[in-house]
C-alpha cells in the first residue's frame, strides 16, 4: 500500500510539471505573437507612408533633386540651390522649391490616415567638415553652429508660409509639436556612393554631404525599440 502511494504522488508531480509546461508554452506563443504583430505593425506603416510620399512627389524628385528614402527621409541633394557657402540664408531657388514641396508636405502629414502613427518630423541640416572659424576653432561644432542655423531657416520659413498661417489652431500645435531643427555636422558625411562615410570608410564627398532632409520618425520605432529592449532581458 505504502508503495502505491509512492507512485500516485510521483503521477501527480508529473500532471503538476505538465500544466507548469503548458502555460509556459502558451505564454512563450503568446510573446512570439505579440512581437511578430509589433514588428509586421512597423513596417507596414513605414511602407504606407513611404508609398505615399512617392506617389505625392513622383514628379518633382528630379527637378528639385531631391530623394525619397525607405527610412522616411526627403533628402534635397542639391547644395549649390540650398545655401550660399558658410551661409545659412535661403536661396531664392531653395525658398522657390520650399513654396511648392512644404504645402504638399504639411497636407499628407495632416490629412494621412497615418498621422497618428507620426511621433516627430525632423529637419535635419548636414554639412561637409571645411573649417568655419568664424563659428567655432573646432571644426565639428562649427559646423553644428552652421548646420543648426540651416535647418532653423528652413523652420522658421516654414512659419512664415501663408500655408501654415492659415492652419487651425489644432493643426498649428500638432505641427508645433512634430517638427524639430537639427543640426548634424557632418557626423552622418556621405561618401560618392551616398553612403555613410562612418560605415564605408571611404572619403567625404563634400557636395554629396552638404544637404537637408526632412524625416518623419514613427511611434512605431519608439514601440521596436521599447520591444528590443524587453527582449535583452
Amino acid at each position: 500500500m505504502k508503495k502505491n502511494n509512492i507512485w500516485m504522488s510521483v503521477s501527480d508531480l508529473m500532471t503538476g510539471l505538465m500544466i507548469i509546461f503548458l502555460f509556459i508554452a502558451v505564454a512563450y506563443i503568446s510573446r512570439v505573437k505579440k512581437n511578430q504583430n509589433v514588428l509586421s505593425d512597423y513596417v507596414e506603416t513605414k511602407n504606407k507612408l513611404h508609398d505615399r510620399l512617392v506617389n505625392e512627389f513622383k514628379g518633382d524628385t528630379a527637378k528639385w533633386q531631391m530623394t525619397i528614402g525607405r527610412d522616411l527621409s526627403m533628402k534635397f541633394n542639391n547644395p549649390n540651390v540650398l545655401f550660399a557657402s558658410s551661409s545659412y540664408e535661403l536661396t531664392p531657388q531653395f525658398k522657390s522649391i520650399l513654396n511648392q514641396f512644404l504645402p504638399k508636405y504639411l497636407h499628407i502629414l495632416l490629412t494621412d490616415s497615418l498621422r497618428k502613427n507620426i511621433q516627430e518630423i525632423r529637419i535635419e541640416g548636414h554639412t561637409d567638415d571645411v573649417r568655419y572659424d568664424q563659428y567655432d576653432k573646432d571644426p565639428y561644432i562649427a559646423n553644428v553652429i552652421l548646420s543648426q542655423q540651416r535647418s532653423l531657416s528652413v523652420l522658421r520659413y516654414l512659419r512664415e508660409m501663408p500655408s501654415f498661417k492659415s492652419y487651425s489652431a489644432a493643426d498649428k500645435r500638432l505641427l508645433e509639436y512634430w517638427f524639430t531643427a537639427n543640426g548634424l555636422s557632418y557626423g552622418k558625411s556621405l561618401d560618392s556612393n551616398w553612403q555613410y562615410t562612418i560605415k564605408s570608410g571611404k572619403p567625404i564627398d563634400k557636395r554629396k554631404s552638404r544637404r537637408v532632409e526632412f524625416r518623419i520618425i514613427t511611434t512605431g520605432e519608439e514601440v521596436l525599440e521599447n520591444f528590443v529592449n524587453r527582449n535583452k532581458r
